[in-house]
């Protein structure tokens, strides 16, 4: 067994946590935003795409979840690159998920202040984003299981306020608006199922904080598994519902389809419902990302593939408060002073092979460590890898170039330290 030379972090978590950090992650920007783009790239057809996404994102999951099982430190992928890979393919993995949270985390920091300055319209929404990312920064130095209580209330309204939504819209469907169902033909279908693969992504989060969970032999597949199967019943019924209201052209030239479903209601309360909803959705995003980011600082610092400093954790709240602090900072920057287009388009590409590298270290696994078999993995590589070469090519380009940068920086670390 690896001698550990570092301070260690809190097992904290139960099941209940683990699942609620993971549908946090996943339902955020993916189900109030995306699920608009996907419908006018496939139209009704994006629910195929819908399930085919989920599918690839299951084979994903079950891969992480059995690494994290076998492996329950901080770093997820980053850690199984390093352990089962090569350390070259294991900086990859921290990096690209660096990189692409930290893009992604300025973005639902927007996407927030947005949305709850339409509930409370005083100041600036740029005041509201920003005073969510110190909010939450601070939060995470309470430690994780407060963090874990918090995340799981901002969850709950998320989730309450989509149900609500289906309840309230499923008797006002209209079957003519699922006609044509496929009018951009498979190519359609397939273009969506790539960009509904990432709004499934955040499952990886539990994995990223194994270092924090209770039993994690036992809790942390269930946890993986519960959160996917929850996720995609979620969208799917939340998709059907707005199709079948207002259809899929509606949906398409909204940049926020969910609340014209509830404009379309005779309810009118939903739509302050929905806002809430999509508030509180865009908050528990950015809470998880908080969380990842800072505990993927903390895998790498122990290795000196960052600053050192990384891996300290505080001695009565057993948090790696340097990372957290530096991660809110960073998210604080992005939201100021812009959100660096060529990340973000990168993110695509650098998250897709972030996967692929945790399905190649499942397949390295040893026998007596698999859980699932070796098609799960296979299976998942192949997807992943399809979805990240059938992208633009200079989206792959701005990737590899970001990667690169990555390796230069880790070249100097080491020379350093």
């Amino acid at each position: 067994m690896e001698k550990k030379s570092y301070a260690e972090l809190e097992r904290a978590l139960g099941l209940k946590d683990a699942v609620g950090i993971g549908l946090g992650a996943i339902i955020g920007a993916g189900i109030f935003v995306v699920t608009g783009v996907a419908a006018g790239i496939s139209g009704p057809a994006f629910l195929v795409s819908l399930l085919l996404a989920g599918i690839v994102a299951a084979f994903n999951a079950l891969s992480s979840a059995q690494l994290a099982a076998v492996y329950p430190q901080s770093g997820g992928t980053y850690e199984y690159g390093y352990r089962l890979l090569n350390p070259g393919l294991g900086f990859s993995a921290g990096w690209m998920f660096l990189i692409s949270k930290l893009s992604a985390g300025s973005v639902v920091a927007i996407g927030f202040g947005s949305y709850f300055y339409q509930l409370v319209p005083i100041g600036s929404p740029l005041l509201y984003s920003l005073a969510a990312i110190i909010i939450l920064t601070i939060a995470n130095f309470f430690g994780i299981k407060k963090t874990g209580y918090l995340n799981l209330g901002i969850v709950s309204i998320t989730v309450l306020s989509l149900v609500y939504l289906v309840i309230q819209g499923l008797p006002e469907i209209d079957s003519s608006n699922f006609k044509p169902f496929a009018p951009f033909g498979l190519s359609g279908i397939a273009e969506a199922t790539a960009l509904l693969f990432f709004a499934f992504t955040g499952y990886a989060r539990i994995a990223t904080l194994a270092e924090e969970v209770k039993d994690p032999k036992s809790t942390i597949p269930k946890a993986v598994i519960i959160t996917i199967i929850t996720a995609i019943i979620l969208y799917a019924l939340v998709s059907f519902t707005a199709i079948g209201v207002i259809g899929t052209e509606a949906m398409a030239n909204s940049t926020s389809p969910l609340q014209m479903v509830a404009n379309a209601l005779a309810n009118t309360e939903i739509k302050i419902i929905i806002t809430i909803g999509a508030s509180t959705a865009m908050l528990g995003v950015l809470l998880s990302q908080i969380l990842g980011i800072s505990r993927m600082m903390l895998a790498m610092g122990r290795r000196k593939d960052l600053f050192p400093v990384f891996q300290r954790v505080h001695n009565k709240n057993l948090v790696p408060h340097i990372g957290i602090l530096i991660t809110g900072t960073l998210i604080t920057l992005l939201t100021l002073f812009g959100k660096f287009e060529i990340i973000l388009s990168a993110a695509a590409f650098t998250i897709l092979l972030y996967y692929s590298i945790t399905n190649i270290a499942a397949l390295n696994q040893p026998i007596k460590d698999r859980r699932y078999g070796q098609a799960i993995p296979l299976l998942g590589l192949t997807g992943c890898l399809t979805m990240a070469f059938s992208l633009d090519l200079l989206v792959i380009i701005s990737g590899i170039s970001i990667l690169l940068v990555g390796f230069v920086l880790r070249y100097i670390l080491h020379k350093v330290y």
